[in-house]
């Protein structure tokens, strides 16, 4: 019986039945409590959890580090999310790998990529090559290879332009699936007007579905403590965030609140490697 009951929680987070393949979009989903406590608005952030949201943000990062990631789902083990990497920071040139691993026994995918990015002036490109493992009871496995391509534009010192396309050459789920990887494009802009002070809107907009509209606030409370809140339009959501940051570690926890299926809780980790 639980085990039907987590089934059927499964679908209705997918929002499919009977094939979940095509509409899941788990994939897709941001990864890092700062950027989920900011209502997924992370398209022009400048962080570690770059590599998932949009490499180009990896050639802001000034230390080379390690993150891991967990995220937990309507309180349910077959809804969690784990995520970890490792970024290099290289002058101009940043690169990185990442994983993450969604799911439990009735459905798994698994997510392993590299990424590299390029600071230009005033303009910053990344570009990531993944490989997608998704295995569900009943269907079987299929994997597939995704390209993610992405651009921040720092325009003034305070105003800030973004972009972000996830799986670029619209591949399918492999094996015997005709269904294809959510193709999602998002941009927006992002304004700094203190150092202490971040607003975020941005569009984002899966290939065969209405676009969604985010926003997000960081604010700085005091000294190495952040506090985070966000709003989502399609479907209604709120988020909330708070984030501490050390000499080496930075620690964020977020909270997703669905209007039908509850609360959602994130955390991260990161881990500054050296001071070079």
């Amino acid at each position: 019986m639980a085990l039907n009951i987590r089934f059927l929680a499964l679908l209705i987070y997918f929002g499919q039945i009977p094939f979940v393949y095509a509409q899941m979009g788990t994939e897709v989903l941001p990864r890092g409590a700062r950027s989920i406590g900011m209502g997924n608005a992370s398209a022009s952030l400048s962080d570690a959890w770059a590599i998932f949201n949009n490499p180009a943000g990896l050639s802001g990062l000034q230390h080379s580090q390690v993150f891991f990631g967990y995220d937990h789902r309507l309180d349910l083990n077959e809804l969690t999310t784990l995520s970890a990497g490792m970024i290099q920071s290289r002058d101009k040139f940043s690169y990185g790998l990442a994983a993450s691993r969604f799911g439990g026994e009735l459905f798994t995918q698994h997510l392993i990529g590299a990424a590299i990015a390029n600071q230009m002036g005033i303009t910053s490109l990344g570009l990531k090559v993944s490989y997608l493992q998704t295995a569900m009871e009943g269907f079987g496995t299929g994997g597939s290879w995704l390209v993610d391509f992405g651009g921040i534009a720092e325009l003034t010192p305070h105003l800030f332009f973004a972009a972000h396309i996830f799986n670029l050459t619209r591949s399918n789920y492999g094996g015997a699936s005709w269904d294809r990887v959510p193709t999602v494009v998002k941009s927006g802009i992002s304004f700094r007007p203190y150092e202490k002070v971040m607003t975020n809107v941005e569009i984002e907009k899966d290939v065969l579905y209405p676009a969604i509209l985010k926003v997000g606030l960081e604010y700085n409370f005091y000294q190495k403590l952040w506090g985070r809140a966000g709003m989502n339009n399609q479907p209604q959501q709120l988020f909330f965030g708070i984030g501490c940051t050390g000499k080496r570690l930075a620690f964020d926890y977020s909270m997703t609140q669905h209007p039908r299926l509850g609360n959602t809780h994130h955390f991260s980790l990161n881990i500054q490697l050296s001071n070079e």
